[in-house]
């Protein structure tokens, strides 16, 4: 059974949807838990003020009944709230003479100062476009809103097989963590954090170059960590390139916005040592079941989860949008100017966590769902237990 979704809408139109399919039915959807998500993803320290604006939640608009998927394609919408603030402008069509006139005088001014780093130049030459505005909308991190509702639903799924799917800010600009454990209770004081960090000095050494960031009207990037706990082994192939978890993972990683790199595990460490000192050695616990003692593999062996803790982290480049513009180039003039001013955030690095908690919690369902099938939740678990019975590994 293939699980898929796709989004639809622009930053400031009416809302951003979703459809996703090849969901089990009986799956119940935790609203609340879709609702916490939806506000980690505006949370977090250096946020712009549309976060004010924008209070998110989610619409069912098909697929569920008394809360249960029915097993067929579940339809979802995350409003905007500042679409009214745009009006007729960001509406897919005209209903009335007034309306009509607001747009004509929209159009009159089309936005024509691409910004560097971001979609605008390159979307407009690929789409034939003269309007910056019809690349920026759709390319807006705005669009992740339902990607973590859809992310959030694909956590209830795993959480039937007990796969636990946490994020965490590593570093920001040149202010990095301190190494630590890595276990559920790091990840716990991340989730109290005012920027989604474990470690509380770093913490202090962020918030002041955000600060510092803001007052010179600039932006800064990060690197976020994603673990999932309780991942059974053979989840992803070696068979084939595309069905290899670590390269879906990876597509997943920089599927993102603003996300330019990312590593399982120990990756890049791991390029600089000798083989001796970077696999993970195999022992055999009291259970019978298949362990090891570090997990420098990120839980990834061969294209599949071996059992171990899945990591993955992901780079995120500093916004493009800057308070103190770039220099540009009108579209139609060629005429230097200053890039387009939008309202941006300092930096979305917290929220980028938790959309990278939302990916990576897709693809293991995606993996879970073509490993254990099943047109119900029922069917699924049976197949989940019926492979547990036969591998020497126990969930820890």
């Amino acid at each position: 059974m293939e699980l898929s979704y796709v989004t639809s809408g622009e930053s400031h139109g009416p809302g951003i949807t979703a459809i996703v399919s090849g969901l089990p039915a009986g799956l119940a959807l935790d609203r609340e838990a879709i609702r916490t998500d939806l506000g980690r993803r505006q949370a977090g320290y250096g946020r712009s003020p549309r976060q004010k604006i924008e209070t998110d939640d989610i619409e069912v608009l098909g697929g569920v009944r008394h809360g249960l998927t029915l097993g067929g394609p579940l339809a979802l919408i995350v409003r905007n709230r500042d679409h009214a603030n745009w009006g007729a402008a960001m509406s897919a069509w005209p209903v009335t003479d007034e309306e009509l006139a607001e747009v004509a005088a929209r159009r009159s001014r089309k936005v024509q100062l691409p910004r560097p780093g971001h979609a605008d130049l390159s979307g407009v030459m690929k789409y034939d476009l003269d309007d910056v505005r019809n690349v920026l909308e759709r390319a807006s991190a705005r669009e992740t809103a339902a990607r973590v509702a859809v992310g959030a639903i694909a956590k209830g799924l795993l959480e039937l097989v007990g796969i636990a799917v946490v994020g965490r800010v590593l570093a920001v600009g040149d202010v990095d963590a301190a190494p630590d454990a890595g276990d559920e209770e790091a990840f716990a004081r991340a989730r109290s954090s005012e920027i989604g960090c474990s470690d509380p000095v770093a913490e202090k050494r962020i918030l002041a170059a955000i600060d510092k960031a803001a007052a010179e009207r600039d932006t800064l990037g990060g690197i976020v960590e994603i673990r999932a706990f309780g991942c059974p082994p053979g989840l992803g192939s070696h068979t084939e390139p595309r069905l290899r978890l670590d390269a879906r993972l990876a597509a997943a990683a920089v599927g993102i916005q603003a996300m330019k790199g990312v590593e399982i595990g120990d990756a890049f460490a791991n390029a600089r040592l000798p083989g001796s000192a970077v696999h993970d050695e195999l022992r055999v616990d009291e259970q019978g079941g298949y362990r090891r003692e570090t997990n420098r593999a990120g839980g990834i062996e061969g294209g599949m989860s071996n059992g171990e803790p899945v990591i993955v982290r992901i780079a995120m480049k500093p916004l493009p949008t800057l308070m103190k513009p770039l220099r540009s180039a009108r579209l139609v003039t060629h005429e230097p100017a200053d890039a387009l001013v939008e309202r941006s955030d300092t930096t979305a690095i917290a929220a980028a966590a938790v959309v990278g908690e939302a990916v990576v919690a897709f693809e293991l369902a995606r993996c879970v769902r073509e490993k254990f099938g099943g047109d119900s939740t029922g069917d699924m678990l049976d197949a989940y237990a019926h492979y547990l019975e036969r591998i020497p590994w126990h969930p820890h």
